[in-house]
Protein backbone atom coordinates (compact mmCIF):
# COMPACT_ATOMS: atom_id res chain seq x y z
CA UNK A 1 0.00 0.00 0.00
CA UNK A 2 1.31 3.42 -0.92
CA UNK A 3 0.12 6.83 -2.02
CA UNK A 4 -0.13 7.66 -5.74
CA UNK A 5 -0.57 11.01 -7.43
CA UNK A 6 -2.65 10.70 -10.62
CA UNK A 7 -3.45 13.19 -13.34
CA UNK A 8 -6.96 12.43 -14.62
CA UNK A 9 -9.08 13.81 -17.46
CA UNK A 10 -12.88 13.97 -17.11
CA UNK A 11 -15.49 14.73 -19.78
CA UNK A 12 -17.67 17.66 -18.75
CA UNK A 13 -20.36 19.76 -20.48
CA UNK A 14 -17.77 22.48 -21.03
CA UNK A 15 -15.19 20.09 -22.46
CA UNK A 16 -12.39 17.89 -21.08
CA UNK A 17 -11.16 18.84 -17.61
CA UNK A 18 -7.85 17.75 -16.08
CA UNK A 19 -7.51 17.29 -12.31
CA UNK A 20 -4.87 15.86 -9.97
CA UNK A 21 -6.01 13.34 -7.35
CA UNK A 22 -4.31 11.11 -4.80
CA UNK A 23 -4.97 7.41 -4.21
CA UNK A 24 -3.81 5.08 -1.46
CA UNK A 25 -3.64 1.69 -3.17
CA UNK A 26 -1.29 -1.28 -3.65
CA UNK A 27 -0.33 -0.77 -7.31
CA UNK A 28 -0.75 1.32 -10.46
CA UNK A 29 -3.28 -1.17 -11.85
CA UNK A 30 -5.52 -0.57 -8.84
CA UNK A 31 -5.32 3.15 -9.52
CA UNK A 32 -6.31 2.57 -13.17
CA UNK A 33 -9.34 0.54 -12.10
CA UNK A 34 -10.39 3.18 -9.58
CA UNK A 35 -10.11 5.95 -12.19
CA UNK A 36 -12.08 3.90 -14.72
CA UNK A 37 -14.87 3.34 -12.19
CA UNK A 38 -15.07 7.08 -11.66
CA UNK A 39 -15.47 7.61 -15.42
CA UNK A 40 -12.11 9.31 -15.91
CA UNK A 41 -9.10 8.80 -18.16
CA UNK A 42 -5.73 8.29 -16.48
CA UNK A 43 -3.12 10.56 -18.07
CA UNK A 44 -0.23 10.11 -15.67
CA UNK A 45 0.45 8.41 -12.34
CA UNK A 46 3.48 8.53 -10.05
CA UNK A 47 4.33 7.55 -6.48
CA UNK A 48 3.95 10.39 -4.02
CA UNK A 49 7.26 11.70 -2.68
CA UNK A 50 7.46 14.01 0.30
CA UNK A 51 9.57 17.14 0.14
CA UNK A 52 12.48 17.53 2.63
CA UNK A 53 10.42 19.96 4.72
CA UNK A 54 7.53 17.50 4.83
CA UNK A 55 9.86 14.70 5.92
CA UNK A 56 11.26 16.90 8.68
CA UNK A 57 7.79 17.86 9.89
CA UNK A 58 6.46 14.30 9.68
CA UNK A 59 9.33 12.97 11.78
CA UNK A 60 8.88 15.66 14.41
CA UNK A 61 7.93 14.00 17.70
CA UNK A 62 6.18 17.21 18.73
CA UNK A 63 3.79 16.96 15.80
CA UNK A 64 3.26 13.23 16.39
CA UNK A 65 2.26 13.93 20.00
CA UNK A 66 -0.10 16.72 18.91
CA UNK A 67 -1.78 14.40 16.40
CA UNK A 68 -2.31 11.67 19.01
CA UNK A 69 -3.58 14.18 21.55
CA UNK A 70 -6.07 15.47 18.98
CA UNK A 71 -7.36 11.94 18.34
CA UNK A 72 -7.56 11.27 22.09
CA UNK A 73 -9.47 14.48 22.77
CA UNK A 74 -12.00 13.95 19.98
CA UNK A 75 -12.43 10.21 20.64
CA UNK A 76 -14.23 10.96 23.91
CA UNK A 77 -17.37 11.75 21.92
CA UNK A 78 -16.82 9.69 18.76
CA UNK A 79 -14.79 6.79 17.41
CA UNK A 80 -11.00 7.20 16.92
CA UNK A 81 -11.39 6.78 13.15
CA UNK A 82 -13.93 9.59 12.94
CA UNK A 83 -11.72 11.68 15.25
CA UNK A 84 -8.77 11.26 12.88
CA UNK A 85 -10.99 12.08 9.90
CA UNK A 86 -12.13 15.31 11.56
CA UNK A 87 -8.52 16.29 12.28
CA UNK A 88 -7.62 15.72 8.63
CA UNK A 89 -10.62 17.68 7.38
CA UNK A 90 -9.88 20.58 9.74
CA UNK A 91 -6.22 20.87 8.72
CA UNK A 92 -5.44 24.01 6.70
CA UNK A 93 -1.64 23.85 6.46
CA UNK A 94 -0.73 22.58 2.93
CA UNK A 95 2.31 20.64 4.11
CA UNK A 96 0.37 18.90 6.87
CA UNK A 97 -2.46 18.20 4.45
CA UNK A 98 0.05 16.47 2.18
CA UNK A 99 1.45 14.44 5.09
CA UNK A 100 -2.05 13.42 6.21
CA UNK A 101 -3.19 12.54 2.69
CA UNK A 102 -2.34 8.79 2.97
CA UNK A 103 -4.43 8.53 6.15
CA UNK A 104 -7.33 10.31 4.47
CA UNK A 105 -7.18 7.92 1.53
CA UNK A 106 -7.00 4.91 3.86
CA UNK A 107 -10.03 6.05 5.86
CA UNK A 108 -11.94 6.86 2.67
CA UNK A 109 -11.39 3.28 1.49
CA UNK A 110 -12.88 1.94 4.72
CA UNK A 111 -9.65 0.94 6.49
CA UNK A 112 -9.31 1.27 10.26
CA UNK A 113 -7.59 4.00 12.25
CA UNK A 114 -4.46 1.88 12.85
CA UNK A 115 -4.10 1.22 9.12
CA UNK A 116 -4.49 4.95 8.54
CA UNK A 117 -1.79 5.77 11.10
CA UNK A 118 0.52 3.16 9.55
CA UNK A 119 -0.08 4.74 6.14
CA UNK A 120 1.35 8.02 7.43
CA UNK A 121 4.79 6.39 7.96
CA UNK A 122 5.65 8.80 10.76
CA UNK A 123 5.41 6.62 13.89
CA UNK A 124 7.99 4.06 14.96
CA UNK A 125 7.05 0.41 15.41
CA UNK A 126 6.95 0.62 19.20
CA UNK A 127 4.37 3.40 19.14
CA UNK A 128 2.27 1.62 16.53
CA UNK A 129 2.46 -1.58 18.60
CA UNK A 130 1.01 0.18 21.64
CA UNK A 131 -1.77 1.70 19.56
CA UNK A 132 -2.51 -1.55 17.71
CA UNK A 133 -2.64 -3.53 20.96
CA UNK A 134 -5.06 -1.03 22.48
CA UNK A 135 -7.19 -0.99 19.32
CA UNK A 136 -7.40 -4.79 19.29
CA UNK A 137 -8.74 -4.59 22.85
CA UNK A 138 -11.21 -1.83 21.89
CA UNK A 139 -9.39 0.55 24.24
CA UNK A 140 -7.52 2.80 21.86
CA UNK A 141 -8.38 5.94 23.84
CA UNK A 142 -6.68 4.36 26.86
CA UNK A 143 -3.63 3.34 24.85
CA UNK A 144 -2.95 6.76 23.33
CA UNK A 145 -1.55 8.25 26.60
CA UNK A 146 0.83 5.27 26.83
CA UNK A 147 1.93 5.86 23.23
CA UNK A 148 2.51 9.56 23.97
CA UNK A 149 4.55 8.64 27.05
CA UNK A 150 6.63 6.23 24.93
CA UNK A 151 7.30 8.95 22.33
CA UNK A 152 8.31 11.55 24.93
CA UNK A 153 10.54 9.07 26.78
CA UNK A 154 12.35 8.10 23.59
CA UNK A 155 12.70 11.79 22.75
CA UNK A 156 14.34 12.41 26.13
CA UNK A 157 16.78 9.54 25.56
CA UNK A 158 17.59 10.80 22.08
CA UNK A 159 18.16 14.33 23.35
CA UNK A 160 20.41 13.06 26.13
CA UNK A 161 22.57 11.14 23.65
CA UNK A 162 22.56 14.04 21.19
CA UNK A 163 23.58 16.55 23.87
CA UNK A 164 26.41 14.33 25.10
CA UNK A 165 27.69 13.58 21.62
CA UNK A 166 27.46 17.25 20.61
CA UNK A 167 29.48 18.37 23.61
CA UNK A 168 32.12 15.72 22.92
CA UNK A 169 32.11 16.55 19.21
CA UNK A 170 32.84 20.22 19.91
CA UNK A 171 35.99 19.28 21.86
CA UNK A 172 37.12 16.87 19.16
CA UNK A 173 36.41 19.35 16.33
CA UNK A 174 38.44 22.08 18.04
CA UNK A 175 41.43 19.76 18.50
CA UNK A 176 41.19 18.31 14.99
CA UNK A 177 40.84 21.78 13.50
CA UNK A 178 44.04 22.87 15.23
CA UNK A 179 45.85 19.76 14.03
CA UNK A 180 44.50 20.02 10.48
CA UNK A 181 45.39 23.68 9.89
CA UNK A 182 48.59 23.76 11.93
CA UNK A 183 50.15 20.44 10.97
CA UNK A 184 51.77 21.51 7.68
CA UNK A 185 53.09 24.76 9.15
CA UNK A 186 54.64 23.08 12.19
CA UNK A 187 56.14 20.19 10.23
CA UNK A 188 57.55 22.59 7.63
CA UNK A 189 59.22 24.58 10.42
CA UNK A 190 60.65 21.37 11.90
CA UNK A 191 62.08 20.27 8.56
CA UNK A 192 63.52 23.75 7.88
CA UNK A 193 65.31 23.82 11.22
CA UNK A 194 66.70 20.33 11.41
CA UNK A 195 69.94 19.66 13.32
CA UNK A 196 73.15 19.47 11.33
CA UNK A 197 74.76 16.74 13.39
CA UNK A 198 74.24 13.41 11.54
CA UNK A 199 73.38 11.42 14.69
CA UNK A 200 70.98 14.08 15.96
CA UNK A 201 69.54 14.52 12.45
CA UNK A 202 68.64 10.82 12.19
CA UNK A 203 66.93 10.87 15.59
CA UNK A 204 65.24 14.16 14.76
CA UNK A 205 63.82 12.91 11.45
CA UNK A 206 62.51 9.74 13.14
CA UNK A 207 60.77 11.82 15.80
CA UNK A 208 59.26 14.20 13.24
CA UNK A 209 58.06 11.24 11.13
CA UNK A 210 56.35 9.67 14.16
CA UNK A 211 54.74 12.99 14.99
CA UNK A 212 53.43 13.41 11.43
CA UNK A 213 52.08 9.84 11.42
CA UNK A 214 50.32 10.39 14.77
CA UNK A 215 48.66 13.58 13.58
CA UNK A 216 47.56 11.97 10.28
CA UNK A 217 46.01 9.04 12.16
CA UNK A 218 44.17 11.38 14.56
CA UNK A 219 42.85 13.56 11.76
CA UNK A 220 41.67 10.72 9.54
CA UNK A 221 40.21 8.85 12.50
CA UNK A 222 38.21 11.93 13.50
CA UNK A 223 37.00 12.53 9.94
CA UNK A 224 36.09 8.86 9.44
CA UNK A 225 34.23 8.62 12.75
CA UNK A 226 32.41 11.89 12.08
CA UNK A 227 31.29 10.76 8.62
CA UNK A 228 30.15 7.39 9.94
CA UNK A 229 28.13 8.91 12.78
CA UNK A 230 26.65 11.55 10.49
CA UNK A 231 25.64 8.93 7.96
CA UNK A 232 24.06 6.75 10.69
CA UNK A 233 22.01 9.67 12.02
CA UNK A 234 20.80 10.60 8.53
CA UNK A 235 20.07 7.00 7.59
CA UNK A 236 18.02 6.29 10.71
CA UNK A 237 16.13 9.55 10.27
CA UNK A 238 15.47 8.98 6.57
CA UNK A 239 14.48 5.31 6.94
CA UNK A 240 12.32 5.80 10.01
CA UNK A 241 9.43 3.34 9.93
CA UNK A 242 11.35 0.66 8.00
CA UNK A 243 12.22 -2.63 9.65
CA UNK A 244 15.64 -3.29 8.15
CA UNK A 245 18.26 -1.67 5.90
CA UNK A 246 22.07 -1.90 5.51
CA UNK A 247 22.99 0.85 8.00
CA UNK A 248 20.72 -0.64 10.67
CA UNK A 249 22.33 -4.07 10.21
CA UNK A 250 25.77 -2.48 10.54
CA UNK A 251 24.82 -0.65 13.74
CA UNK A 252 23.21 -3.78 15.24
CA UNK A 253 26.46 -5.67 14.69
CA UNK A 254 28.15 -3.42 17.28
CA UNK A 255 27.85 -5.55 20.48
CA UNK A 256 26.70 -2.99 23.06
CA UNK A 257 24.49 -0.99 20.69
CA UNK A 258 22.98 -4.18 19.26
CA UNK A 259 22.06 -5.31 22.79
CA UNK A 260 20.58 -1.90 23.54
CA UNK A 261 18.34 -2.01 20.45
CA UNK A 262 17.34 -5.60 21.24
CA UNK A 263 16.31 -4.60 24.78
CA UNK A 264 14.22 -1.74 23.40
CA UNK A 265 12.58 -4.16 20.96
CA UNK A 266 11.62 -6.57 23.73
CA UNK A 267 10.40 -3.68 25.91
CA UNK A 268 7.95 -2.49 23.25
CA UNK A 269 6.80 -5.90 22.03
CA UNK A 270 6.45 -7.50 25.48
CA UNK A 271 4.42 -4.55 26.77
CA UNK A 272 2.16 -4.69 23.69
CA UNK A 273 1.69 -8.46 24.04
CA UNK A 274 0.80 -8.15 27.73
CA UNK A 275 -1.76 -5.44 26.99
CA UNK A 276 -3.42 -7.57 24.31
CA UNK A 277 -3.49 -10.68 26.51
CA UNK A 278 -5.08 -8.79 29.39
CA UNK A 279 -7.74 -7.62 26.95
CA UNK A 280 -8.38 -11.24 25.89
CA UNK A 281 -7.03 -10.90 22.37
CA UNK A 282 -6.43 -14.43 20.92
CA UNK A 283 -2.90 -15.65 21.66
CA UNK A 284 -2.07 -16.37 18.00
CA UNK A 285 -3.06 -12.88 16.94
CA UNK A 286 -1.15 -11.46 19.90
CA UNK A 287 2.07 -13.17 18.85
CA UNK A 288 1.59 -12.05 15.25
CA UNK A 289 1.02 -8.43 16.26
CA UNK A 290 3.98 -8.52 18.65
CA UNK A 291 6.29 -9.56 15.81
CA UNK A 292 5.36 -6.31 14.06
CA UNK A 293 5.93 -4.20 17.16
CA UNK A 294 9.68 -3.89 16.74
CA UNK A 295 12.29 -3.00 14.12
CA UNK A 296 14.73 -5.56 15.55
CA UNK A 297 14.71 -8.61 13.21
CA UNK A 298 16.01 -10.79 16.05
CA UNK A 299 13.08 -9.89 18.32
CA UNK A 300 10.57 -10.14 15.47
CA UNK A 301 11.86 -13.60 14.60
CA UNK A 302 11.43 -14.65 18.24
CA UNK A 303 7.69 -13.91 18.11
CA UNK A 304 7.26 -15.53 14.69
CA UNK A 305 9.05 -18.70 15.77
CA UNK A 306 6.98 -18.85 18.96
CA UNK A 307 3.79 -18.51 16.92
CA UNK A 308 4.86 -21.33 14.60
CA UNK A 309 5.58 -23.62 17.57
CA UNK A 310 2.24 -22.73 19.16
CA UNK A 311 0.37 -23.65 15.96
CA UNK A 312 2.12 -27.02 15.98
CA UNK A 313 0.48 -27.75 19.32
CA UNK A 314 3.43 -26.97 21.59
CA UNK A 315 2.62 -25.68 25.07
CA UNK A 316 2.55 -21.86 25.31
CA UNK A 317 5.33 -21.71 27.89
CA UNK A 318 7.54 -24.02 25.84
CA UNK A 319 6.81 -22.06 22.66
CA UNK A 320 7.94 -18.81 24.32
CA UNK A 321 10.96 -20.47 25.94
CA UNK A 322 13.65 -19.65 23.38
CA UNK A 323 16.56 -17.35 22.61
CA UNK A 324 17.31 -14.45 22.69
CA UNK A 325 15.60 -14.31 26.10
CA UNK A 326 17.87 -14.66 29.11
CA UNK A 327 17.96 -17.82 31.21
CA UNK A 328 15.94 -16.22 34.03
CA UNK A 329 13.27 -14.99 31.60
CA UNK A 330 13.02 -18.39 29.94
CA UNK A 331 12.63 -20.19 33.26
CA UNK A 332 9.72 -17.92 34.19
CA UNK A 333 7.96 -18.44 30.85
CA UNK A 334 8.55 -22.22 30.79
CA UNK A 335 6.62 -22.70 34.05
CA UNK A 336 3.47 -20.83 32.97
CA UNK A 337 0.00 -22.38 33.00
CA UNK A 338 -2.56 -19.69 32.07
CA UNK A 339 -2.73 -16.46 30.04
CA UNK A 340 -3.05 -14.23 33.10
CA UNK A 341 0.34 -15.37 34.31
CA UNK A 342 1.78 -14.88 30.82
CA UNK A 343 0.68 -11.24 30.77
CA UNK A 344 2.17 -10.63 34.23
CA UNK A 345 5.51 -12.22 33.28
CA UNK A 346 5.62 -10.30 30.00
CA UNK A 347 5.07 -7.03 31.83
CA UNK A 348 7.89 -7.99 34.19
CA UNK A 349 10.18 -8.81 31.26
CA UNK A 350 9.30 -5.49 29.61
CA UNK A 351 10.26 -3.61 32.79
CA UNK A 352 13.52 -5.55 33.17
CA UNK A 353 14.43 -4.98 29.54
CA UNK A 354 13.65 -1.27 29.91
CA UNK A 355 16.01 -1.12 32.92
CA UNK A 356 18.67 -3.04 30.98
CA UNK A 357 18.30 -0.64 28.04
CA UNK A 358 18.72 2.30 30.40
CA UNK A 359 21.90 0.74 31.81
CA UNK A 360 23.30 0.11 28.33
CA UNK A 361 22.37 3.67 27.39
CA UNK A 362 24.51 4.97 30.28
CA UNK A 363 27.35 2.62 29.31
CA UNK A 364 27.28 3.87 25.72
CA UNK A 365 27.51 7.46 26.96
CA UNK A 366 30.41 6.70 29.33
CA UNK A 367 32.28 4.69 26.71
CA UNK A 368 31.88 7.66 24.35
CA UNK A 369 33.34 9.86 27.10
CA UNK A 370 36.21 7.43 27.58
CA UNK A 371 37.08 7.11 23.89
CA UNK A 372 36.91 10.87 23.46
CA UNK A 373 39.15 11.28 26.50
CA UNK A 374 41.71 8.89 25.00
CA UNK A 375 41.59 10.79 21.70
CA UNK A 376 42.09 14.14 23.44
CA UNK A 377 44.89 12.69 25.59
CA UNK A 378 46.72 11.46 22.50
CA UNK A 379 46.17 14.81 20.79
CA UNK A 380 47.48 16.80 23.77
CA UNK A 381 50.31 14.31 24.21
CA UNK A 382 51.36 14.76 20.60
CA UNK A 383 51.33 18.54 21.10
CA UNK A 384 53.66 18.18 24.09
CA UNK A 385 55.74 15.81 22.01
CA UNK A 386 55.94 18.52 19.34
CA UNK A 387 57.34 20.93 21.94
CA UNK A 388 60.03 18.34 22.73
CA UNK A 389 60.93 18.19 19.05
CA UNK A 390 61.06 21.96 18.96
CA UNK A 391 63.43 21.97 21.91
CA UNK A 392 65.65 19.51 20.08
CA UNK A 393 65.78 21.87 17.11
CA UNK A 394 66.38 24.92 19.28
CA UNK A 395 69.17 23.16 21.20
CA UNK A 396 70.82 22.23 17.92
CA UNK A 397 70.55 25.82 16.65
CA UNK A 398 71.96 27.25 19.88
CA UNK A 399 74.78 24.75 19.77
CA UNK A 400 75.61 25.77 16.22
CA UNK A 401 75.57 29.47 17.14
CA UNK A 402 77.86 28.92 20.13
CA UNK A 403 80.32 26.94 18.02
CA UNK A 404 80.29 29.69 15.40
CA UNK A 405 80.94 32.32 18.07
CA UNK A 406 83.92 30.38 19.45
Amino acid sequence: MRQWVAEIAYDTFSGPKTVTETFYMPSVEDVREAVAKKGGYLLNVRPHERSPMERLLARSTWWQVQLLRGIHFRSTSTSPGVALWKIIQAETNPRRQNILAPAREALARGLGVIDALKALRIFDHGTLAILAASERANRLSEGIPHAIHSITQKRKNTRAIAATMSWLAIDVVMIVQSLFWGKDMVLEWFRGNAPTNPEELEKYERVVGNLELTWDVLIWLAFGTGLFLGWCVFSFWYNRGKTDWPTARMVRSIPLIGGYLRDLGFTDSMAAAARMLRSEVPIGETLEQSSEATTSPEVSEYWKASNVELRRGVNLGAALDRAPLTRAERLELASLSDLTQVATVMESIAEMRAAAAKTKHSMIVWIAFGLTGVFLAVAFGSAIYALTVMNMSMDSMMGGLLQGAI
